[in-house]
């Protein structure tokens, strides 16, 4: 289901009969999956949560080595996933702002197309 989801991500839509690539306009390179359009405040901000995140872990694996309450443990991991929430709507807001507008602008429809694709596919995988 995970592979099935990352291949409809990348832009691969079997549904329609056809692969293509959501080609983000960030992007540099034939090929290149990197975003140029990145906000430096938010990228700073995911930075220092996922930081946060990296010891709120750390924290859950000592809870476990030491035995403690399960109660505890689950609702420490509900606040990672929480956090780890927070994270993907900041990456989701900077995406849609930069690489899905420019894309959608665009006017080509192969790549509005899967573009509008992977916008969905990524929206149904943060809903889970």
């Amino acid at each position: 289901m995970i592979a099935k989801a990352a291949r409809h991500i990348r832009g691969v839509s079997k549904a329609h009969g056809h692969a293509s690539l959501a080609n983000c306009a960030c992007e540099s390179g034939p090929g290149a999956r990197k975003a140029a359009g990145v906000d430096p405040e938010l990228k700073d901000a995911n930075q220092k949560r996922l930081r946060r995140i990296e010891g709120q872990i750390r924290g859950l694996q000592k809870m476990v080595e030491e035995d403690r309450y399960c109660a505890d443990i689950i609702t420490q991991v509900a606040s990672v996933q929480e956090a780890l929430r927070g994270v993907a709507r900041n990456l989701m807001k900077n995406h849609l702002h930069h690489c899905a507008a420019k894309a959608l602008r665009s006017g080509k429809k192969p790549e509005t197309e899967a573009m509008y694709d992977e916008l969905l596919e990524l929206i149904y995988a943060h809903l889970r």
